[in-house]
């Protein structure tokens, strides 16, 4: 009767009588003609239906048995695509099949259309939008991000340590935007910033909606569609194919931006790329969060036994420039060999198992736990990709239970969530006009198509080196321009064209940013100038990254 009682009260509050919204009325300015009998009459008729709900609430906790409502006259509308028939069949040959010729409804028109919504392409499109062009932006899951949202990677630059000089623009904008929405934490121990993943989701929501771009999410591109310039013969790219819920349809744009990070559009346009052998190729991560754990707990143990760069070598054989050794890092791997020894999880298990930690929540969260590795995996092909989420999901198991019986703060821990999807570092690399360098990333190389700067910082490969020393490299228009002569198409992200080392820098999210707004805005700019992308005012391209907050030098 007592939790009766309160319902009734909670509905008896919602309902306003006639006299408590005459008052109500006049209290916010309104006058007495302004609450004529009409008004009287539905707020009696809203208070009449409150009531009517707070009873038949109160009879189903009663235990009453209600009359279902009559809901028959509710009738979806029945859809049916044309029939398959002897025209329209696909006909199945030796190793294919061959589709009939169909028509495909046009989704969109854009100026400019950003393929992948992680940082690359969120920096694209919102850069693209700022210098004046429709800009359109495609993403296959359900939210941007990227790498940050769906991997849970929560860094976009975790290599901040005393004397980095950093780049400028829309990435560390997102920062300070995720700063101000509440969705940052500090780094462990230099002035990175955490992002939280979750709330990640809406930064890029609201940097989308403020820019004005056109966002689509839920869509694959499956097609490219290439044909000939009229005038000089080159081919050009103008819009893609796509398959979602809404079937297969094409978008047309005057410019293309593959931020897909495995060089997707350029592949389906024809453009050459270079990839490594998979046993060559950096691993793959799973990544996952941890909830029910003592942070100071976590933290003293982290403290008592802490670590540096130079432990990485017990996972990876790390090659460092010496400097980076004593510094502090957020590592675990220890830990997980004593766990095999103890029985707690297989020895073979173990050896895939080590990694970075990242935030500590005030709720006794422990997210981004970069820990469970895998190798071999080929990131362009979807049985690899299956086994190696289905083999990290197993994996991460074995990591929670390696920390619940190693690591003080974490006895209790029970797995809070798995990343949407493997996390991966090395794929496709286009080729480029010009292809970076292991020496123009380790030696200040210096560019005059410079589009921004990156710190010298390279993460791959088994070799570390953080930005310790203020140093850092121009990054070339031109590392985004295939060499295939496909114009109208850029490549940013970690697919831009170099060797090893050079997609040791240029993967990292923060370096990802750079090429996105150099790409969205070179885009931008020939469209306005009615030139092809390969033709494109390298300083008019400057002009609008400067007018845009960008360091160039």
């Amino acid at each position: 009767q007592g939790s009766s009682f309160s319902l009734w009260c909670v509905f008896r509050a919602d309902a306003r009588d006639p006299e408590s919204h005459r008052r109500h009325r006049m209290s916010t300015g309104g006058s007495v003609a302004d609450v004529g009998s009409g008004e009287q009459e539905a707020a009696a008729g809203r208070q009449a239906t409150f009531a009517e709900r707070a009873k038949r609430a109160i009879a189903r906790w009663a235990g009453e048995r209600l009359p279902v409502p009559d809901r028959s006259h509710l009738k979806g509308q029945v859809k049916c695509r044309a029939a398959c028939t002897a025209s329209n069949r696909a006909r199945v040959l030796a190793g294919h099949i061959v589709e009939p010729q169909k028509e495909i409804p046009i989704m969109e028109r854009c100026q400019v259309l950003v393929v992948g919504g992680g940082p690359a392409g969120l920096s694209a499109a919102i850069a693209a939008r700022r210098a004046g062009a429709d800009v359109v932006i495609l993403e296959r899951y359900g939210c941007f991000g990227g790498t940050i949202t769906t991997v849970g990677m929560e860094t976009l630059g975790w290599y901040r340590y005393e004397g980095t000089e950093d780049c400028e623009g829309i990435g560390r904008e997102m920062e300070r935007m995720a700063e101000r929405m509440g969705g940052t934490t500090k780094w462990p121990y230099n002035d990175s910033d955490c992002l939280d993943a979750e709330q990640f989701k809406l930064v890029a929501d609201s940097l989308i909606r403020e820019s004005g771009v056109r966002p689509i999410l839920h869509i694959w591109v499956v097609e490219a569609l290439v044909d000939a310039d009229p005038e000089t013969g080159k081919s050009r790219i103008f819009g893609v194919i796509t398959e979602s819920k809404s079937g297969r349809q094409a978008i047309l744009a005057d410019r293309v931006i593959d931020c897909t990070g495995d060089a997707d559009i350029a592949h389906l346009a024809g453009c050459a790329y270079s990839v490594l052998d998979c046993k060559d190729a950096l691993g793959v991560t799973t990544v996952f969060s941890a909830a029910n754990v003592d942070t100071a707990r976590f933290r003293a143990y982290a403290e008592t036994h802490p670590a540096t760069y130079k432990d990485w070598s017990r996972t990876w054989a790390q090659t460092t420039r010496g400097k980076e050794d004593h510094l502090r890092s957020p590592y675990l791997a220890r830990e997980f060999e004593a766990a095999a020894e103890a029985g707690a999880i297989p020895r073979e298990a173990a050896k895939n198992l080590g990694g970075s930690w990242s935030a500590l929540t005030k709720a006794g969260e422990a997210t981004n736990l970069n820990l469970v590795h895998m190798s071999g995996v080929d990131a362009t092909d979807v049985k690899s990709l299956t086994q190696a989420e289905m083999e990290g999901r197993a994996n991460v198991m074995h990591a929670l239970t390696a920390l619940r019986c190693t690591v003080p703060g974490f006895e209790h821990a029970k797995l809070r969530n798995f990343a949407m999807t493997v996390g991966t570092r090395d794929s496709r690399k286009i080729v480029g006009r010009y292809n970076l360098t292991a020496e123009d990333v380790c030696n200040q190389a210096r560019f005059d198509d410079a589009i921004g700067i990156f710190p010298e910082f390279v993460d791959g490969y088994n070799i570390l080196i953080l930005p310790t020393s203020g140093r850092y490299f121009q990054v070339p228009y031109s590392c985004m321009v295939p060499a295939s002569g496909v114009d109208n198409l850029l490549v940013a992200g970690r697919a831009v064209a170099g060797d090893r080392v050079s997609h040791a820098a240029m993967r990292n999210m923060m370096a990802c940013t750079v090429t996105g707004q150099g790409a969205g805005a070179a885009a931008a700019v020939s469209v306005r100038q009615r030139v092809p992308t390969s033709g494109v005012d390298i300083i008019q391209v400057q002009a609008e990254l400067t007018r845009q907050g960008v360091r160039l030098q």
